[in-house]
């Protein structure tokens, strides 16, 4: 699979994050459901490569299903076993190659993300986004026209259209999508927010 190919065609990264294991799958299964190709379980879920372990099960082996928060290669080993597909970093991270799956690279500064590069990210996670917004990654893409940035971390519906608008490949989105869902949570008003993600990002208004 190519990461950066398959995030371009999708625009949305859906970040799952619970303290219910069950309801994190439900959740999982119904982004699916919904149309949101790209899902990443963070490893700070309950029970999280139980979690990746089913939804690989249930979603078959194309679908586009990754491990969030890895920070070692421990992490990696655990996460591709389980089943995921590909691995997002908050930060640089040492050790990831020999895993032989797209990393999504977590970085801030300029610094970090050539150092990001040169560990052999796919693309680089702008994280925390919120921290500059969407005027930071049009600042960046000066310097880095051609790195595949995926802003995470405060991105809602509004702030989504405006990092594609400026150059985001595609953009990862926890709470604003996900809210409580994965916590046991209200699974149909996660349904509504994924209908508003997907007019978004096809450029239509919500």
């Amino acid at each position: 699979m190519n990461l950066v190919e398959s995030l371009r065609a999708h625009r949305l990264l859906a970040i799952v994050r619970g303290k219910d294991p069950a309801a994190a799958l439900r959740t999982v299964r119904a982004l699916a459901e919904e149309g949101i190709a790209a899902v990443e379980v963070s490893l700070t879920t309950a029970d999280a490569l139980a979690v990746i372990r089913q939804a690989r099960t249930e979603l078959g082996p194309d679908a586009l299903l990754g491990a969030g928060t890895v920070r070692s290669a421990a992490d990696a080993e655990r996460a591709v076993d389980a089943g995921a597909s590909y691995l997002v970093t908050p930060a640089v991270v040492d050790g990831l190659e020999p895993y032989g799956i797209p990393v999504l690279m977590g970085a801030l500064t300029p610094t970090e993300i050539e150092l990001a590069l040169a560990r052999g990210a796919d693309a680089i996670k702008l994280f925390p986004g919120s921290f500059g917004g969407p005027g930071y990654l049009r600042a960046l893409r000066d310097p880095f026209p051609e790195v595949p940035f995926v802003p995470v971390g405060g991105v809602d519906a509004a702030a989504a259209r405006e990092y594609l608008d400026r150059g985001a490949i595609a953009v990862g989105v926890g709470s604003p999508l996900v809210g409580d869902a994965a916590d046991g949570g209200d699974i149909d008003e996660l349904r509504a927010r994924a209908a508003v993600f997907r007019k978004v990002i096809a450029g239509e208004a919500p």
